[in-house]
């Protein structure tokens, strides 16, 4: 669970600034499922080029609440949340000098999805937020305003999510606590997930993947792998601490992420299979499939150029359709690429998609 949020303060020295508007949006790594927005009362005058900046005037806040009457929703939102931002170090910097105001010690995980996107997404001119979200097509209304600002940084780290083939964001960022008795914890684990199409990952008490599943209804998966009594299912079960999921919204997408992510991140408790070379080309050099994506609207999109896979991805097409430039920067490209054009070839010999563009 994640809290994703911006900050608007009053500008001014360092550890002296005050808090005008404050936008928070928990993020189950799906959607978003609670959020608070508020502009806050800071008690001193606001710097005039942040006014011009942001257009919070000392007026606007007259009669705005003051921090400690919101300090307790904020507890709320955030608790067992890793909070995010696009420079997390400022917002978490300015949240956490206003509680240690109040005499409370605010604490909590923190990612930044500028250091996230300087790893995942390269060769940027700029990741300031604006620039970043524009290069893109990522929406923006209200800049500089904190609704605005964290709605397009839930957008950009949805985009982080899908693109980090390699976990790093869940295994190595996430800290996951088990306060469950035993006897609760494998309903719990189930409840968790959703009845959709996709790959789940089981995750042990340090958050490292050890099993892989996946499925159209993820939920029923789940429970099947908790009812199996065999030794590695005994195994997996004892060592279970957390699942994630991701909807996939097709059958093409599910096999391409299930057996790209088992070759990436080998999970102790998979089967490993040798495969045999594959050597077939496609019927055309340069394509993109269109599927089903994971929301109305939203398609599935797989690159194929110069006869390989360049990546896959979600997007709604409106404005990506004829910008190859932009389309690729979206993908999340394949490493495998033999094993991507293996999956692909056998699902396009036996089944149709959506749509085939020839470029």
């Amino acid at each position: 669970m994640y809290a994703i949020l911006d900050i608007e303060t009053t500008g001014g020295k360092f550890n002296e600034e005050g808090i005008t508007e404050i936008a928070i949006y928990k993020f189950d790594g799906h959607a978003i499922v609670d959020q608070f927005i508020s502009l806050i009362n800071p008690e001193k005058e606001i710097q005039k080029f942040v006014v011009k900046l942001t257009g919070i005037n000392n007026a606007m806040l007259r009669n705005a609440p003051k921090f400690y009457e919101v300090a307790k929703r904020i507890i709320e939102i955030t608790k067992d949340c890793t909070l995010v931002a696009h420079n997390t170090s400022f917002d978490y910097r300015i949240l956490s000098t206003e509680f240690e105001r109040l005499g409370y010690d605010f604490n909590r995980n923190t990612l930044c999805t500028v250091e996230l996107s300087q790893a995942l997404i390269l060769d940027q001119p700029s990741y300031s937020l604006g620039k970043l979200t524009k290069s893109l097509g990522i929406p923006m209304t209200d800049r500089h305003r904190a609704s605005g600002d964290a709605l397009a940084t839930v957008q950009l780290f949805k985009l982080l999510l899908e693109k980090d083939v390699h976990k790093n964001i869940i295994q190595n960022s996430v800290k996951y606590y088990d306060r469950r008795i035993e006897k609760d914890k494998h309903q719990k684990l189930i409840d968790a997930t959703a009845k959709v199409m996709g790959v789940f990952y089981v995750h042990d008490s340090e958050g490292k993947v050890i099993f892989i599943g996946r499925g159209k209804n993820i939920k029923a998966e789940v429970n099947k792998l908790f009812l199996k009594d065999t030794k590695r299912s005994i195994k997996i079960q004892d060592r279970a601490n957390s699942i994630s999921f991701e909807k996939t919204g097709n059958e093409l997408f599910t096999r391409l992420k299930y057996y790209i992510e088992l070759e990436t991140l080998s999970p102790k408790y998979n089967f490993k299979k040798k495969r045999k070379p594959f050597h077939q080309n496609f019927n055309n050099d340069n394509f993109i499939i269109i599927d089903k994506g994971r929301e109305v609207e939203e398609h599935a999109i797989i690159l194929i150029e110069n006869n390989n896979v360049f990546g896959y991805g979600y997007t709604n097409l409106a404005y990506q359709e004829n910008k190859l430039d932009i389309l690729k920067t979206l993908l999340t490209t394949i490493e495998n690429k033999e094993l991507a054009k293996a999956i692909i070839k056998n699902y396009l010999n036996k089944n149709k998609v959506q749509k085939i563009i020839r470029l």
